[in-house]
């Protein structure tokens, strides 16, 4: 299980030291690993959907989109939970630092939040009119 925790180091030093939820290289990478067989596939399989709810669902508008989210965050964001399949359990089980992952997705999140009100902010910027230019006809007086 060594070589998990190896991908996520390699993951971190590429990116300047946090979790970039963003890269699905580093999920690909934790999946072409034989150590992952049953249990440690399917807690993988429970990581990645969870990191897929927090970034699909963070600007949700419906009440099922806010919730999945919240859920997704609160999931992350829970210390010390004894249930098998806790954020913690899981890390632990595939040999993953959990407040490593929690600091990108944070960081992630916030980055993300900027950027959304940013571009929220900015004026919007007024669509040009088209005009239909019509040919003139011009008509010279005939002159004897």
């Amino acid at each position: 299980m060594t070589m998990l925790r190896n991908l996520l180091s390699e993951s971190a030093t590429s990116n300047g030291g946090s979790f970039d939820p963003t890269d699905i290289g580093a999920f690909e990478r934790l999946h072409t690993r034989e150590v992952l067989q049953g249990e440690g596939a399917l807690m993988l399989a429970i990581l990645e959907n969870a990191v897929e709810y927090f970034q699909k669902y963070l600007f949700a508008q419906n009440d099922i989109g806010r919730k999945l989210f919240q859920e997704a965050e609160e999931w992350f964001l829970e210390k010390n939970a004894d249930h098998f399949f806790s954020f913690e359990s899981i890390c632990e089980t595939l040999e993953l630092h959990p407040d490593y992952i929690r600091e990108g997705l944070m960081s992630w999140k916030e980055k993300t939040r900027k950027e959304y009100s940013f571009q929220a902010s900015r004026p919007s910027q007024k669509k040009l009119a088209k005009t239909r230019v019509s040919a003139t006809s011009l008509r010279f007086p005939k002159t004897a």
